[in-house]
């Protein structure tokens, strides 16, 4: 018997950071197991689509992509979620993240057209993957530079160390997003309220770009550029911004209009909107996050009323936005509705599934679906690909998986399941400004949800176990609870408790029968708080 217990103690030191093991998705198919695949595939993504180089993501898996910025921003934080479910170490991810950030650091810039990584400080939309440096004359890109800070200064929050390593990621990152100047991009000057050009070329300048105006995925953008702490633009924009926004109703619904759903999911990526308002949602009574939940009710809603009478849409196969178009065009086209916007029956799974934190009620029944109807079609090493279309002969089904695909749907995940990344990127102190300055305070008119201190996992008797043992906890009032035990490949393998629960102690207990010996990990959410403990289970 000291013999076992001392190797699954050299286990449990394992599982509780020193080493991880080598990843593998999860292969039954229950809910938990789905979502782990989906999460981990888009985590391989980030992972093996990256130049060994230059550490920058590609925008898809055809070979000779280069660089999007954005897909290397929602990559980065593809990278931290797989340090917390165990699929690479802490040392390696934290490697990986600064040989990327190391790159843009030290890329030129500058008024050439080619030779260079960007201008202000701002990116270019698309960089070669090994140097780094513009291709394709791509443009400046603002969102894609608001959507690769994002990432950045979510890895600064995760990252947060004594290593060297990490210590140089947080210098990076406060030296990066201080860099660009986002006064470069302003619309007019001098002027007291300016919007936000989407691009700039050094061979043709503002030329032929608008400005953001109006509700889409660059709120992140805005909201960075209005927190800067070196070349902020004043908080006022926000409103130049807002006085953009379309409120109408779509099939019973009620919110600010934008079709594709992926303007409705970006910037909710990183920005928990659930407790913060502004000066326009307060007026209409709902948060981003319901206007989100409600835009995504009513796409479904427009799928099953079907007006275009396309193949498979139903209430448990929808999904519009950004994607790939079959042949002829072979074009990238933003699909959305409601309205119908470029509606031709393509059908894009991220759609639904980066809507699993606002609607997992209706989300979770298209994510089964495509799973067991779908999947030979679809699926790959990295997950779902990008797109498909049933109302071709033959179907059509894409080949490629792209970044901007797999860093919402993990993201997004992870939020549902966890509420991690909102929670540590709204440590960062820019952000806060930003919204503040844009005239952000806690929601009026609307019921936050309730901040409860866990008590955590008072005690776990015993451990290690051999038949089951008893997990005790403290809730301090009326609150959903769920209590989940994984094994080290992040597959649930019990979910214990998943409901609301009244105040006071709780006993629950875990019968070790069908577990096999080693160690697991058991996660605790009162209420968004999240404590964790490891179990060792003995035969």
């Amino acid at each position: 018997m000291r013999r076992h217990l001392a190797t699954y103690l050299l286990v449990l030191l394992v599982a509780v950071g020193c080493w991880a093991p080598p990843a593998r998705a999860a292969t039954l198919e229950t809910t938990d197991a789905i979502l782990d695949s989906l999460q981990y595939g888009a985590f391989r993504y980030a992972w093996d689509e990256a130049s060994p180089t230059s550490g920058l993501i590609k925008d898809r898996s055809q070979a000779g992509s280069p660089c999007s910025i954005a897909a290397h921003g929602f990559g980065i934080s593809a990278i931290c979620i797989a340090v917390d479910h165990g699929w690479v170490t802490r040392a390696n991810a934290a490697a990986r993240v600064l040989l990327g950030l190391q790159t843009l650091w030290n890329a030129p810039q500058g008024l050439a057209t080619n030779g260079i990584s960007g201008y202000h400080g701002l990116y270019f939309h698309f960089l070669d993957l090994n140097t780094g440096l513009r291709v394709w004359s791509s443009e400046l890109s603002t969102i894609d530079t608001a959507l690769l800070l994002a990432g950045i200064l979510d890895a600064k929050q995760f990252f947060t160390g004594p290593a060297a390593d990490e210590v140089q990621i947080r210098a990076l990152a406060d030296q990066i997003y201080q860099r660009v100047d986002w006064t470069f991009m302003r619309t007019c000057s001098p002027c007291s309220c300016p919007a936000i050009y989407m691009g700039w070329k050094p061979e043709s300048g503002f030329s032929g770009f608008g400005a953001w105006f109006g509700y889409n995925e660059a709120m992140i953008l805005y909201l960075l550029a209005i927190g800067s702490p070196t070349h902020a633009l004043p908080g006022c924009s926000w409103g130049v911004w807002t006085a953009g926004y379309v409120w109408e109703t779509n099939y019973g619904y009620t919110y600010v209009r934008f079709p594709p759903l992926f303007g409705h999911q970006y910037t909710h990526c990183w920005v928990d909107f659930r407790t913060r308002n502004d000066v326009y949602m307060n007026g209409k009574g709902i948060t981003y996050f319901e206007n989100s939940r409600r835009a995504t009710y009513a796409q479904r809603a427009y799928c099953i009323a079907n007006p275009g009478n396309f193949a498979g849409y139903s209430a448990n196969l929808w999904g519009l936005t950004a994607s790939d178009d079959p042949p002829p065009g072979d074009l990238y086209s933003a699909h959305g509705a409601p309205p119908a916007q470029n509606d031709n029956g393509t059908l894009t799974p991220t759609a639904a599934i980066s809507s699993i934190a606002f609607a997992p009620e209706i989300v979770l029944p298209v994510i089964q679906n495509l799973w067991d109807n779908y999947k030979p079609q679809l699926w790959g090493p990295y997950g779902f690909k990008d797109a498909f279309n049933l109302q071709l002969n033959p179907d059509w089904y894409d080949a490629d998986v792209l970044g901007i695909d797999q860093g919402p749907i993990t993201i997004m995940i992870e939020n549902y399941r966890t509420g991690r990344v909102w929670e540590r990127f709204m440590r960062n102190p820019e952000v806060l400004s930003g919204m503040a300055a844009a005239g952000f305070t806690g929601v009026t008119g609307v019921e936050p949800p309730p901040v409860v201190p866990a008590s955590g996992l008072l005690e776990m008797s015993p451990n290690p176990f051999v038949s089951f043992t008893a997990i005790r906890y403290q809730v301090a009032h009326a609150v959903r609870v769920r209590l989940t035990v994984y094994d080290l490949t992040g597959r649930a393998v019990a979910r214990l408790v998943d409901g609301e629960q009244e105040p006071g102690p709780h006993d629950v207990r875990l019968d070790g029968a069908g577990l096999a010996s080693g160690v697991y990990r058991c996660r605790l959410d009162i209420g968004g708080a999240i404590t964790e403990r490891m179990l060792v289970r003995l035969r």
